[in-house]
């Protein structure tokens, strides 16, 4: 996904992200500031809510693995996502607040990795970690359910944007942010 090349909004979720970009930029444009949009791509990282209403993926299944409750994936587990750790969310929000670069305001940019992992690849990777950690767990396989209406089946951040006006580079890929992650979990929730 390249920021100007946005398509269709498939979600009303996709559809608030859409609509809070299109709202900074008449306020800019009419109060006359400065504002940066960051679009975060699939962020997890230590202390994410296993349990909220909007739990992400990875701490949703590293809680069901802990807890030897069973694993949904929805569709076939092929879908594809670019999961950003938070230290490089972190990174790209100082770098968006403290710029110098007048090109960069007043613009979107893709916060991720450029990385695509498979919810198959993902479940793989947190359940051999996991068992790593503690060979006591089970060997266990998930559990395939219908496609999710309004999922994408793919997707996939260019990032050169960020890179190019912010400086942005990520520091951590999934399976580093995995690890360290993993390690936070079985700390504070196993």
């Amino acid at each position: 996904k390249v920021e100007d090349k946005v398509g269709n909004v498939l979600s009303p979720y996709a559809a608030t992200k859409k609509f809070n970009e299109i709202y900074a930029d008449v306020f800019a444009r009419t109060y006359g500031f400065k504002a940066i949009g960051l679009r975060y791509f699939n962020v997890f990282g230590p202390r994410q809510d296993p349990d909220g209403a909007y739990a992400a993926v990875i701490p949703k299944w590293v809680a069901s693995l802990l807890k030897k409750e069973p694993v949904f994936i929805n569709g076939d587990g092929e879908t594809s996502r670019d999961f950003c750790f938070v230290e490089n969310v972190v990174q790209a929000n100082l770098l968006a607040a403290t710029t110098q670069n007048e090109e960069a305001t007043n613009q979107a940019y893709n916060i991720a990795v450029g990385d695509r992992t498979t919810l198959n690849d993902l479940y793989r990777a947190i359940h051999d970690g996991l068992r790593k950690r503690n060979p006591a767990l089970p060997e266990q396989k998930p559990t395939y359910r219908e496609f999710r209406v309004g999922d994408v089946r793919h997707s996939l951040a260019n990032v050169d944007k960020a890179r190019r006006l912010l400086g942005y580079e990520p520091t951590h890929t999934m399976p580093q942010g995995l690890e360290l992650a993993l390690d936070w979990y079985v700390a504070n929730v196993g």
